[in-house]
C-alpha cells in the first residue's frame, strides 16, 4: 500500500462490505487489521507532535534556516498552520508546556515584516477569549513588543496586526488593561486615530474589533478614562472621523463621541464637558442635514448612524434631535417595537385548541342543581311551616269554642 496516498475506494468497499449485513461477521485477520491501522494512521496528524516539530523550528536561528534554505515563505506558511492548531483553546494554553510561546512572540521582532504580521495574528487567535493565555502572554513579556510594533513599527500591516493583538490580550484582562494605560497606550491610540489612513483606523474584516472600538471598551470598562480620552484630544479627533467618507469609520466615531458623553465627565455640573463643544454641534447639524438628503436606499443603509446621531444629540442636549420630527429617525418598516410575525396561530393553533378543550370538563346540558346550605340550626322553611301550621290550628279551636 503506498503510504503518501491511500486506497481511500478500496477502504470504503471494504468497510462496507464487511458492515452491511450481507455477509456473517468475521474476526479480522491479522493483515488486515494492519491494513486497516496503517490507512487510518496515514492521514491522522499528531497536532501535539506537530507542534513540537514547529517549535523546533522557531527555536532555530535565523541564520541556520537561512543555510537550509529556509525562506521566509516558509515561516508564514508553518504560522498558518500553528495558527490552525491554537484556534482550540486546549492546543492554545499547551503552546506554552511544549515551550512554543516564547520564540513565537520573539517572532514579533523578526527582520521581516510579513513574519511580524503573522506572528500578531497568531498571538491574536491565542488570547481571543482565551483568559489562560492571556496571563501567559503577559507573563511572558508579549506585551511590550505588541505594543511597540502597534506604535512604531514602519510597515502598516504589522502595525494594524499588533493592533489587533493588543485589543484581543487585554479584552476582560484587567492586568492587560492597566499595562495599557501605564505604558501610554492612549498615545499611541491617538496617533493611530489620527493617521489619515482609512486602513489603519479599522482592523482587517475578519477582526473581532476595530481600532476606534478598543477606545469604546477602554472608556466603558473605566468611565474614569474619560478625562485621560478628552485631555488627549479624543473628541476633536473623532468630531473629524465623523465626517469620514467611510460609512464605518463614520459610525465607530459617532459611538466614541456617544460614549465619551455618556461618562459624565464633568462629575461637579454633572453635564457632559463635549456636549459644550461648537464644533460638535455644528457636525451633528451637518449630519442631519445630510441624512436629510439621502435617498430611501441611503436611508436604509445608515439605520446605525441616524440612530447613533439622535442618541448623541439627546445625551448632550437634553432633546431629541429633528432627525425625530422630519420622520428619519425609524423609517416605515424599521420599528424595533412591533411584535414578531404570529407564527404560533398559522401553524400550530388548531392543534393546540383540539388539546385544549380534550382538558376542559365537559358541561351538561342540564341545569345545575344547588346544594342546600349547611346550617347548623332549623331551617328557615321548617320554623315558618310549623309557625303557619301552630296559627291555622289556633284559629279552627277558636271558631269551634265559639
Amino acid at each position: 500500500m503506498n503510504q503518501d496516498n491511500p486506497n481511500w475506494d478500496g477502504l470504503l468497499k471494504w468497510s462496507l462490505s464487511h458492515s452491511d449485513g450481507t455477509q456473517p461477521q468475521r474476526q479480522l485477520s491479522k493483515e488486515d487489521r494492519k491494513w486497516f491501522m496503517e490507512a487510518m494512521q496515514s492521514q491522522t496528524v499528531d497536532v501535539v507532535k506537530r507542534m513540537k516539530e514547529i517549535t523546533q523550528v522557531m527555536k532555530t536561528p535565523e541564520e541556520v534556516l537561512d543555510s537550509q534554505g529556509v525562506s521566509p515563505g516558509d515561516i508564514e506558511d508553518m504560522l498558518d498552520e500553528l495558527q490552525e492548531h491554537v484556534e482550540s483553546i486546549d492546543m492554545a494554553n499547551d503552546l506554552h508546556s511544549i515551550g512554543g510561546l516564547s520564540p513565537l512572540l520573539g517572532y514579533l521582532k523578526n527582520r521581516h515584516a510579513n513574519i511580524r504580521a503573522k506572528a500578531a495574528d497568531v498571538v491574536t487567535t491565542i488570547v481571543q477569549n482565551n483568559p489562560k493565555s492571556q496571563q501567559l502572554v503577559m507573563e511572558a513579556n508579549g506585551f511590550e513588543p505588541l505594543l511597540t510594533n502597534f506604535a512604531s513599527d514602519p510597515d502598516m500591516k504589522v502595525r494594524t496586526q499588533a493592533l489587533s493583538a493588543l485589543a484581543s490580550l487585554i479584552r476582560y484582562n484587567k492586568p492587560g488593561t492597566a499595562a495599557f494605560r501605564l505604558a501610554n497606550g492612549y498615545a499611541a491610540l491617538k496617533d493611530a486615530l489620527s493617521s489619515d489612513s482609512v486602513r489603519f483606523q479599522r482592523y482587517p474584516p475578519f477582526m473581532e474589533m476595530k481600532a476606534l472600538n478598543l477606545l469604546h471598551y477602554l472608556v466603558r470598562e473605566n468611565q474614569s478614562d474619560g478625562f485621560v480620552v478628552t485631555e488627549l484630544g479624543f473628541p476633536r479627533i473623532m468630531i473629524h472621523l465623523s465626517s469620514s467618507e467611510d460609512a464605518t469609520v463614520r459610525e465607530a466615531a459617532l459611538q466614541g463621541l456617544l460614549e465619551l458623553a455618556r461618562a459624565k465627565l464633568d462629575e461637579t455640573t454633572g453635564q457632559q464637558s463635549i456636549g459644550e463643544d461648537d464644533k460638535l454641534k455644528q457636525l451633528l447639524e451637518e449630519r442631519i442635514q445630510g441624512i436629510s438628503l439621502m435617498s430611501q436606499e441611503e436611508l436604509e443603509a445608515a439605520k446605525e448612524e441616524r440612530q447613533l446621531v439622535d442618541q448623541l444629540w439627546n445625551t448632550c442636549y437634553n432633546k431629541p434631535s429633528s432627525l425625530r420630527e422630519k420622520g428619519l429617525l425609524v423609517l416605515p418598516g424599521e420599528d424595533e417595537d412591533l411584535p414578531p410575525p404570529d407564527v404560533a396561530s398559522k401553524h400550530f393553533e388548531p392543534p393546540l385548541r383540539a388539546w385544549a378543550a380534550k382538558r376542559e370538563p365537559e358541561k351538561s346540558s342540564e341545569p345545575e342543581k344547588k346544594e342546600a346550605p349547611l346550617l347548623l340550626g332549623p331551617s328557615t322553611t321548617s320554623t315558618l311551616e310549623n309557625s303557619s301550621n301552630g296559627s291555622v290550628e289556633n284559629a279552627e279551636a277558636r271558631n269551634v269554642s265559639s
